[in-house]
Parts: structure tokens; sequence; C-alpha cells
């Protein structure tokens, strides 16, 4: 995710900015998804992939957020 910010922090426009900050909300419910199936199959640290899942949400919180605000901009 630090890579896909720095993209976005770099974009031409805030249209270049809000496609690249939704390109890593993707990366980031594709990342939840597997670590909710990591979870489910008992596989790894229970506590390490609940912390895991609560940094993804609170990362999509303020991804959505910032694409809110941008887009609002336009």
């Amino acid at each position: 995710m630090g890579a896909q910010y720095r993209e976005a922090r770099r974009a031409r426009s805030n249209a270049e900015f809000v496609s690249k900050i939704e390109s890593g909300l993707q990366e980031l419910e594709e990342t939840l998804y597997w670590l909710e199936l990591l979870t489910d199959a008992k596989i790894g640290d229970p506590s390490k992939l609940q912390a895991l899942c609560k940094e993804a949400e609170e990362l999509i919180a303020i991804f959505v957020s910032s694409a809110k605000t941008v887009k609002r901009r336009y």
C-alpha cells in the first residue's frame, strides 16, 4: 500500500490521484479477503491476523475518505 500511496501523491491531476487511490482500494480489499480466509482456515496467529485485518480496514477508510475529498473538488 505504501507504493500505491506514493504513486497517488505524485499524480499529475485529481483524476489520476483518484484512479491510483481507487486502485489501492482494490488491493486493500483483496488483502483483507485473503486475511479473512486465513483467519477462517485457522492458519496463522489469530491475534496477528486480527491486527492486520484492523489495519487494512483503517487504511480502507482513509483511502475512501481521500478519494471522496478529491472528487468533491472537481
